[in-house]
């Protein structure tokens, strides 16, 4: 064993950089951070605008793909995960949004006794620093620091004035008192920067006597003696090293890797480690199970009026990076995804099961000629999606990739759900706020209207939302399911816990980042046993009329 910490980290993402920060902050333990990429020094990482680029770029990422998908034409989806400090918050779209409370009471209701809406919104409210001010609801004073964009394209307030002429309603804050509706999106940005994990709460404490980060560090292994996590294997630089935890190692190394790290240790399903000549040392089925994501797709438009972000070339790119290397301001230091709503896919729902993001630029299709004047882009999927998949190992080598089948659209109610999104997405582009600008649909084409005919072009289209989630279920000891205890405790081994995504039981109704870096605060107060933070019993917006009406 080369070297002994108290709390061994593997993984230096949303998580892991939270995890390092608050298990270092005593100053009473040795803290070790593994992160299996490197420095996020790089302006495409730094600056928002420049949203794309670190998703595919191959340095920043490990570039997971799906199994051929059977319900999309056998499609293999695109699913990168953030191989740099970090994580994926430092490649992600930097869209802070939390879920309803719902999804949280909904994680209580599976066997995570104590993630209640009213326990985690503490945690919430402690990891953040909204730039205009905290509330009831919003945190005033965190590390993790969100504001709000300028909405200074007048696009954004036509998409939003259109959704209020279709009937929805306008809400203040989406991460408050009202999910459902539209509005302005929070976004992980400060003074002109991408606000990532790294930035928040690893790069203000490296000098830390007590806290070691190691790049480049690529876990193999979890050594497991007697039911006991005792140390892990990892490489850096060609050469195998084996660090040992006095205390606990966690596994803070994402959706994909987490379960694939526990399977190579011999934890999980035992006919499928013994299938690849792996011995198996704990037989927990559930490892790998249960992944669940969110799906998308995009509606393109042509605009009207000469004011969408397509006509945007070189020169004007140059003036932009220049103006955001002097001023860290403009269109450099927005991601774009600056508004968009949730809503019901039908009456009946209690809550948002659809999720939109609007940009003022058609993104995707700049070789259709109708999109080199102006266009603008409306992504859209459901959030609570029914179909699961799951992770299994491709061999015991480490540094093959899993196979990933995320089984999507393998339920009914989810065809219906996609050809709802579209259709209501269609209604609020009519309405007359966006009559001034909205031109011809150019995808997916107004031709397009019966179910078969969408059906089709949502097989050929769906994309992953970059959200895969629950392949280490938290939930109750005795659910056959579960991976970890509501103390992100592995049932059954000592020493060892999970803290990110994977142990999500059900995927919230928006994006991951910031329910990730929650569970990772409110993990940090588990593991040094210190008295959770009081719940708080906020209220929220519930429709009355949800059993009979959509809106």
């Amino acid at each position: 064993m080369n070297k002994m910490f108290d709390y061994l980290i593997v993984g230096g993402g949303s998580a892991g950089c939270v995890l390092a920060n608050r298990l270092s902050e005593c100053g009473r333990f040795e803290v070790c951070l593994l992160e299996a990429g490197g420095s996020d020094n790089s302006i495409f990482i730094k600056m928002p605008s420049a949203v794309a680029v670190p998703l595919a770029t191959p340095k920043f990422t490990w570039p997971f793909e799906s199994e051929p998908e059977s319900h999309l034409n056998g499609r293999r989806i695109s699913s990168p995960r953030g191989r740099v400090i970090g994580g994926c918050s430092s490649i992600n779209g930097m869209v802070y949004m939390r879920g309803h409370p719902l999804d949280f009471d909904e994680w209580e209701t599976n066997g995570a006794k104590g993630w209640s809406y009213a326990d985690v919104l503490p945690y919430f409210k402690r990891a953040e620093q909204k730039a205009d001010g905290g509330d009831e609801w919003r945190g005033s004073s965190g590390p993790l620091k969100t504001r709000y964009g300028k909405l200074a394209n007048p696009l954004y307030r036509a998409f939003i004035e259109a959704a209020v002429d279709a009937g929805y309603a306008e809400s203040e804050d989406l991460n408050g008192y009202r999910q459902e509706g539209f509005g302005r999106f929070d976004m992980t940005v400060h003074n002109g920067l991408r606000w990532s994990t790294a930035a928040a709460y690893l790069k203000p404490v490296l000098k830390r006597k007590n806290l070691h980060v190691v790049y480049n560090a690529v876990a193999t292994k979890v050594n497991i003696i007697d039911s006991k996590a005792e140390a892990v294997e990892f490489t850096c630089a060609g050469r195998k090293h084996v660090y040992g935890a006095r205390r606990e190692i966690v596994l803070s190394s994402g959706p994909i890797n987490s379960p694939k790290l526990l399977m190579l240790s011999g934890v999980g399903q035992p006919s499928e480690l013994l299938e690849h000549g792996i011995k198996p040392v704990h037989n927990l089925p559930g490892v790998g199970k249960n992944l669940q994501d969110h799906i998308s797709l995009y509606l393109q438009v042509e605009c009207k009026k000469p004011v969408s972000l397509n006509a945007i070339n070189f020169i004007d790119k140059a003036r932009i990076g220049v103006r955001w290397l002097l001023k860290r301001d403009g269109l450099g230091a927005s991601n774009h995804f600056e508004c968009g709503g949730f809503i019901r896919s039908r009456a009946g729902i209690k809550r948002p099961d659809i999720e939109i993001h609007f940009l003022p630029v058609a993104v995707r299709e700049k070789s259709d000629p109708k999109l080199r004047e102006h266009g603008f882009q409306v992504d859209v999927g459901p959030t609570k999606s029914k179909s699961v998949g799951h992770i299994t190992l491709r061999s015991s080598d480490p540094a093959d990739p899993p196979k990933i089948s995320y089984n999507y659209l393998s339920q009914p109610e989810d065809w219906s759900e996609m050809r709802a999104c579209i259709r209501l997405v269609r209604e609020i582009i009519r309405q007359p706020s966006l009559a001034g600008f909205a031109g011809e649909e150019i995808i997916p084409g107004s031709h397009l209207q019966s179910d078969e005919e969408l059906n089709d072009f949502i097989a050929s289209h769906v994309e992953s939302g970059f959200h895969p989630s629950g392949t280490c279920k938290m939930g109750c000891p005795m659910d056959p399911e579960a991976v970890v205890d509501p103390s992100l405790k592995v049932i059954g081994i000592d020493k060892l816990r999970v803290v990110d995504s994977s142990v999500i039981p059900v995927i919230t109704n928006a994006n991951l980042n910031a329910p990730t870096i929650m569970i990772a605060e409110k993990a940090a107060d588990l593991i040094l046993e210190l008295e959770p933070l009081k719940p708080e019993l906020a209220d929220y917006y519930i429709p009355e009329n949800w059993m009979t009406q959509q809106r």
